[in-house]
């Protein structure tokens, strides 16, 4: 078993072109020889915002804090704490957070998309 802590993990930062104020802190991934799974803790600090983006994976996601919004395949949908979310896999999205608070979410994906690497924004 492996147990990490958040709160203990200090995270990188995620840089590049359409990304503001975005960390990741990564719980489970395929240096963990986790076989299927990857677990990721993002933070998404006020006003910031990932990048838009797709990819041939799909993901979960669970807001743990925070308010936002998530645009995917052209739909915006408000987000706040407990939601859980499903984004299909090569469905353009991006998460946006639109209150003071930073936005908390942890993003499940598949650990074979490269997920050891920073992956911008989920």
């Amino acid at each position: 078993m492996i147990k990490r802590s958040v709160q203990q993990m200090e995270g990188t930062p995620i840089e590049g072109d359409g990304i503001q104020g975005v960390t990741m802190k990564l719980l489970v991934g395929k240096e963990d020889h986790a076989p299927t799974f990857a677990m990721r803790h993002f933070l998404v600090e006020a006003g910031g915002f990932t990048p838009k983006h797709q990819h041939p994976w799909e993901h979960e996601v669970l807001i743990l804090s925070g308010e936002g919004e998530v645009e995917s395949d052209g739909q915006v949908t408000t987000i706040s704490s407990g939601d859980g979310l499903y984004i299909p896999s090569n469905e353009l999205h991006q998460f946006k957070n639109t209150s003071t608070k930073p936005l908390e979410f942890l993003c499940i994906v598949p650990v074979e998309s490269d997920c050891g690497e920073p992956v911008p924004g989920s």
